[in-house]
């Protein structure tokens, strides 16, 4: 059975990448190691968590010693590495969580998996699923490519274009089986209510203030978090050694046209007049280095790998919208904290 150590599996994207791997392989078994921090929600996992291909571990990727004995216990034979803190807001106020964590806790996964494969590096790949926001801005015109050099603003961006570095390092000079992927924003179910969306949903439904940075100018490409992981799955499985894949969406929005369009459909779902929730917006100072347009280009991985987005823009955000109206328990654990209780109820009192 060919063993997969998912890293923060736990998390939004991490969770879709575990359901998907779980029900898709069952000669496959996943391992799932995650520290649970705030983002962390094992409750995401609920329809796998029984599965016999399936194994949480909770530890944390900065601990060395921890990480070394888990290669050495399990023997894995692939690694996707998903484990980050990913919020910039949350990097500017403390940014050496962020290097702790997306340098540090990258480079001891390298260093494990370096160690335990050095015999036979035959059949074993180290994926590393990092951002789009390495690249830095973009002007009005133009789009992020595989060549496109990297000129990360925030210190989230610069942790992560740091252990994309490390990573290919390791390929370039110990031969470790390596690939990387550069995605887009993701969107859609499980995602924790700090990002847009959830966010301004959750905001909307309650009547609470929407903050917008600035004049809501900036731009931003969406991608579909259930495409995301089929294409995590598909670079996994095809993807040429050594190399990256750029994921994108093609959905380039102007975070106040979304804001607008989620108003627009919140108001039909809630049976409100339409504008009402447009009068919740409300503009705030911009924020430090925010970067003013991502846009990525998927040609590489579409015509290579044969991979395309299921969903256009706005049918991803109805289905989104209509999951975060429906999982109101989901929602208010998540908020409230409640979230954070269910690893001892599930799994230390058993």
């Amino acid at each position: 059975m060919k063993k997969i150590l998912i890293t923060g599996g736990a998390g939004f994207i991490g969770s879709h990448v575990v359901r998907l791997f779980v029900g898709k392989y069952p000669g496959y078994h996943i391992f799932n190691l995650d520290k649970l921090t705030y983002a962390g929600n094992l409750e995401n996992l609920r329809d796998v968590e029984q599965m016999e291909n399936y194994t949480f571990i909770r530890g944390d990727i900065v601990d060395s010693d921890f990480i070394n004995q888990l290669f050495l216990q399990y023997g894995f034979d692939g690694v996707i590495h998903l484990a980050a803190e990913s919020h910039v807001d949350r990097s500017i106020t403390n940014p050496l969580e962020f290097v702790y964590t997306n340098v540090i806790g990258t480079v001891n996964l390298l260093n494990a998996a370096r160690n335990i494969w050095k015999e036979n590096m035959e059949g074993r790949l180290f994926y590393h699923v990092s951002t789009d926001e390495v690249y830095g801005s973009l002007g009005h015109e133009g789009i992020f490519t595989e060549e496109t050099r990297y000129d990360p603003h925030s210190p989230y961006s610069a942790s992560k274009a740091s252990s994309d570095h490390f990573v290919r390092a390791y390929h370039d000079t110990y031969g470790l089986p390596v690939v990387l992927s550069n995605c887009s924003n993701n969107y859609g179910s499980y995602q924790f209510p700090e990002k847009l969306i959830p966010l301004f949903i959750n905001n909307i439904k309650n009547n609470k203030p929407l903050p917008v940075y600035g004049k809501g100018e900036n731009i931003r490409d969406w991608l579909w978090v259930e495409d995301h992981a089929r294409a995590i799955d598909v670079i996994f499985h095809s993807g040429k050694k050594g190399e990256t894949y750029n994921i994108g969406g093609h959905n380039e929005w102007k975070n106040i046209d979304l804001i607008r369009l989620m108003c627009k459909i919140m108001d039909r779902k809630l049976g409100r007049t339409p504008g009402t929730s447009e009068q919740l917006i409300t503009y705030v100072k911009d924020r430090a280095g925010h970067d003013l347009r991502y846009a990525i280009d998927s040609g590489k991985l579409q015509k290579e790998l044969g991979w395309v987005p299921s969903l256009q823009f706005e049918e991803g955000l109805e289905k989104t919208i209509d999951w975060y109206l429906s999982q109101t328990e989901w929602l208010k654990n998540v908020t409230s904290g409640e979230y954070q209780k269910y690893y001892e109820q599930q799994y230390v009192k058993r």
